[in-house]
């Protein structure tokens, strides 16, 4: 219709007009000029007349009404088709996007009826009597409604509690030697590094002085605990390489930890041992909250293969033992004060080498000539 418009408003010379048509529709200029159509009409008739339009050879720059008729009626009957094509495509995406509601829907539901009757029939012991419960004297169908959210936050409680209530044996017994100190240390961040690399992917880097560190405060000073917020799966073929020679006596994991509000804590009073010789090293402060008293706080490792702390923390640690000090609780909150209780430790160890040293040396005696003019 397009055409057959411009042919009628421009009747005087409509061949001449026609051919600059053409031309234009070829170098894609506004049909508007012409027409005065909207911009919507001008896009879909531009993509419908354009491709039989540029068929019609323009090299004498005319065309016929004849032949504008009929491209205009092929580009309306290409538009039709188009629309019909995209109508089916919405309605089929429509179908399966409303098959795919009502299957999630269905199955949703089943789940939910099967937990309601998993988890909501009342229990029963092994001659298949009812156990009587708080939910005994209601409606049946109150029952098992009740029940099944009882049991949803008893396995919620299960997942944010220990996996246990005490998570180390026993300490030895005579004629076993029990390590008079336990030392919990958290393996990733302290002792191991992740990092992760386009050629190897993700690896464990161990921290220097790592094979010093758990040779000084290994038994039979230490008894030594991971205790660490990584899986078992994942930490345990780590401890095996980190710890050929078997320092480590205990190992704990994620599901050894107390889950609050986002947070994996460490619950110490969940060890079975003394707190009073109970050190625990760690750089995640929210995670010792429950024990800080126990734990001495250090920066995180971030990889830097010139670091020493461990050598200095292997120091620490064995001066506290060589002391015999009953409660490490007090030593450890006075250099958690500190901002870098390692570097505390250093200056303190080099101001008792000056003290030792100037104890050392002896005390020179003056001369007897200088001695002599003194008395006179």
């Amino acid at each position: 219709m397009t055409a057959i418009i411009l042919l009628n408003s421009c009747s005087r010379r409509p061949f001449c007009v026609l051919g600059r048509f053409t031309t234009q529709v070829r170098h894609r200029s506004t049909l508007r000029c012409l027409s005065g159509m909207t911009n919507q009409e001008y896009l879909r008739a531009n993509a419908a007349v354009l491709p039989i339009l540029r068929k019609v050879p323009s090299s004498k720059n005319v065309i016929s009404p004849f032949s504008v008729r009929t491209a205009t009626t092929e580009a309306e009957g290409g538009l039709e088709s188009n629309e019909e094509e995209l109508r089916i495509k919405r309605e089929k995406m429509a179908r399966r996007m409303q098959y795919t509601l009502i299957a999630m829907v269905a199955t949703f539901g089943g789940l939910s009826f099967y937990g309601l009757l998993t988890w909501g029939k009342p229990r029963t012991d092994e001659e298949g009597n009812v156990i009587q419960d708080k939910f005994s004297n209601l409606p049946k169908v109150q029952q098992y409604f009740l029940r099944t959210i009882d049991t949803v936050k008893n396995y919620n409680e299960v997942l944010k509690e220990p996996s246990r209530e005490l998570l180390l044996p026993p300490p030895l017994e005579h004629p076993y030697m029990q390590p008079p100190y336990t030392l919990v240390i958290e393996m990733t961040g302290v002792l191991l590094n992740p990092e992760w690399t386009y050629k190897m992917g993700w690896r464990f880097k161990k921290r220097p002085f790592i094979d010093y560190f758990l040779q000084q405060c290994g038994p039979p000073l230490f008894e030594l605990v991971i205790f660490t917020e990584e899986t078992g799966f994942t930490a345990f073929p780590l401890i095996d390489n980190m710890d050929p020679n078997g320092y480590v006596m205990h190992r704990l994991f994620r599901d050894s930890t107390r889950y609050d509000k986002g947070v994996r804590l460490k619950d110490l009073n969940c060890l079975n041992r003394d707190l009073k010789r109970v050190i625990h090293i760690d750089w995640n402060k929210s995670a010792c909250k429950l024990n800080s008293d126990n734990c001495l706080i250090l920066k995180k490792w971030e990889g830097d293969s010139n670091d020493k702390s461990l050598f200095d923390l292997a120091q620490l640690i064995r001066t506290i033992a060589a002391q015999g000090i009953d409660d490490v609780r007090e030593i450890i909150s006075h250099y958690n004060k500190q901002e870098d209780p390692l570097q505390a430790f250093r200056e303190y160890q080099m101001r008792v080498a000056q003290q030792e040293e100037s104890k050392a040396q002896p005390t020179k005696q003056p001369s007897t000539l200088v001695s002599s003019f003194k008395r006179k």
